[in-house]
């Protein structure tokens, strides 16, 4: 019988999502077995300051990806958000699962909405994606890092440190605890998405010939096409996670719309456009030539200066 080993972060989170990928391909192998090897990310490691002043690409998936390059692992499970443009030659993302809720969503245990917040109310996120669009709406609030797993963030909330947090749907999702948890759903005209949130990222050896197959088993070809779109903007402006960029892409049939975001970190400038086509990657590259041209390059380059002071 079949066994495959599959890498996966230690997070509450990361092992949830690795757990319903190996039991949607059981369901339809029932003879597959797999064992399950943590690993510990850079991301991981560095819970000290924000994400945007660690540096550098793939904070949560390098180790990973190493570990698939050394034949240690055979596949791993990843939040498609933390995975780079690029993938280092000998590895593939192999399958895309159908995606989960791809917006933010607000917490808070005092307060209702983002719009009822009071006047210099804190919130908590170490995104500039996220921070730079709340600030754009609520220029009043004070925005503070918030790091950790999702389990750990939520207790910072509940113990009174901030206002109000923002995190993404979909790790509430899997985790059980939408319901019970979220206070607002952040509308996407005021808080776009970051690449492929809501999505997972399948990764394995690009020779593995029956893994793929397998793997193929669980794949959504729509959602592949619209997440592909969002990278391949991303790629367009060589950002990473850490910078604020935001795209969503939606599909109607063949047709595809992509929205693209790229922002200063005050939220006083916002640069937004939309496009639509029919091939994912064409369309995320004119998307990002579009934001290129109005003034998105000069924005990420003055961001990334200032995270290396």
């Amino acid at each position: 019988m079949p066994k495959f080993v599959v890498g996966s972060r230690k997070s509450q989170l990361a092992l949830m999502q690795t757990e319903w990928v190996m039991k949607q391909i059981q369901k339809l192998c029932p003879d597959v077995h797999f064992e399950l090897k943590h690993i510990v990310t850079k991301g991981d490691r560095i819970l000290d300051v924000t994400l945007s002043k660690v540096g550098g690409k793939g904070l949560f998936v390098k180790e990973i990806e190493k570990a698939l390059l050394e034949r240690d692992i055979d596949f791993a499970v990843h939040s498609m958000k933390d995975v780079p443009s690029e993938i280092p030659s000998g590895l593939t993302i192999a399958c895309v699962p159908p995606r989960a809720d791809y917006r933010d969503v607000l917490l808070s245990k005092n307060y209702r909405s983002l719009k009822d917040l009071p006047e210099g109310a804190v919130v908590g996120t170490s995104s500039l994606r996220r921070q730079a669009q709340l600030l754009h709406v609520r220029p009043d609030l004070r925005i503070e890092p918030l790091r950790g797993n999702i389990d750990t963030r939520i207790r910072k909330l509940e113990e009174g440190r901030f206002d109000a947090i923002v995190l993404a749907a979909a790790g509430l999702e899997r985790m059980g605890w939408k319901e019970e948890k979220v206070t607002e759903y952040l509308h996407v005209d005021d808080v776009l998405p970051a690449v492929g949130q809501g999505a997972l990222a399948i990764e394995c050896r690009s020779d593995d010939e029956a893994l793929l197959e397998l793997l193929a088993l669980i794949h959504d070809e729509a959602t592949a096409r619209v997440v592909y779109a969002e990278r391949a903007f991303l790629g367009e402006l060589e950002g990473s996670c850490q910078v604020p960029i935001a795209a969503l892409g939606e599909s109607d049939g063949d047709r595809l719309t992509l929205t693209g975001l790229v922002a200063t970190p005050d939220g006083k400038v916002i640069i937004k456009d939309r496009l639509s086509g029919n091939d994912p990657v064409e369309l995320g590259v004119k998307l990002g030539q579009a934001l290129k041209q109005q003034g998105a390059d000069d924005i990420l380059q003055d961001v990334k200066v200032r995270l290396t002071k």
